[in-house]
């Protein structure tokens, strides 16, 4: 499979470089430009381009760039695409959002928003970067790891299953993206490794309990 991924801080490379090791074609890019890129690109053997090249390059596209900047995105680029969104909302970062805050929306539907002619799906933004590698197993493992995954259209959530199992992960599918504050920042089931019974049970909690903030890096 071919993944453009938007972004290549700590969750855009490590995700490219499983994925070189799987087999499968990664172009990389950011928003300073391919020139700033060379070096990871040699190291995780990938491509690079621009933001619109890589978009273009993938059958799926991994969206990790912090949260405030998904509105500094041409949304034309992106129509018709398979969009993996790993952003993450944190009010110490971003700016404020209200409706966010105030529970009225998910990030994911706000991505989807502004992505309207593509086809989001909230995936890898419950796992730290550091464990994406560590953690991926092969199928049928007994410590597989699960992670969750959230979005509006089927088809789109297969796809990205499917990639997730090809790289060592079982999915969990948490249902549309209205329903994806169950793995956002804080809830029992962000970046927790959990097998699939465990995080399906994490997911039914996320409305009982919220871990402490920075909790999940310990």
């Amino acid at each position: 499979m071919k993944i453009g991924s938007v972004g290549a801080g700590f969750i855009g490379r490590a995700v490219a470089k499983l994925a070189v090791e799987h087999g499968h074609q990664v172009m990389l890019s950011n928003s300073r430009g391919p020139r700033t890129l060379t070096s990871t690109a040699i190291s995780v053997r990938a491509g690079i381009g621009k933001v619109a090249d890589a978009v273009a390059f993938g059958d799926v596209v991994l969206l990790a760039i912090p949260f405030y900047a998904v509105a500094d995105l041409d949304p034309a680029v992106f129509v018709g695409k398979i969009v993996m969104d790993a952003c993450n909302y944190y009010p110490g970062r971003d700016e404020p959002v209200p409706e966010l805050d105030d529970g009225f929306a998910t990030t994911s539907e706000i991505v989807q928003r502004h992505f309207a002619g593509a086809k989001v799906v909230k995936a890898w933004n419950a796992i730290l970067e550091r464990d994406i590698e560590k953690d991926a197993r092969p199928t049928g493992a007994s410590d597989r790891r699960a992670l969750p995954i959230a979005g509006n259209d089927s088809d789109a959530k297969l796809v990205v299953a499917t990639l997730f199992d090809s790289l060592g992960y079982d999915v969990v599918d948490a249902g549309t993206l209205g329903e994806g504050w169950r793995f956002e920042r804080a809830r029992p089931a962000y970046c927790v490794r959990l097998d699939r019974a465990g995080l399906e049970d994490k997911l039914m909690e996320a409305g009982a309990v919220q871990q402490a903030e920075g909790a999940w890096r310990d």
